[in-house]
């Protein structure tokens, strides 16, 4: 999350990120490890059910409010 500008990270999605999803995947990562995806207002729901029926989302924070932890 470098980016000056942060888009969204669903497919085609070009508008600017409002939320940060964080996740896990159990069977591949560390409990403490969390991933991200960004999602503007329109595709927010979308991306936490795709994350949330795999039972991989652990948090949706305001990328304004987001701060990642230690080492990711």
């Amino acid at each position: 999350m470098t980016e000056e500008n942060p888009i969204c990270s669903a497919k085609g999605c070009r508008a600017d990120a409002v939320w940060v999803l964080a996740w896990n995947n159990p069977k591949i990562h560390t409990p403490e490890r969390r991933k991200t995806w960004l999602a503007c207002e329109e595709h927010r729901e979308h991306l936490s059910q795709f994350l949330g029926v795999r039972g991989f989302l652990k948090d949706v924070v305001k990328l304004e409010d987001w701060e990642a932890p230690e080492g990711a």
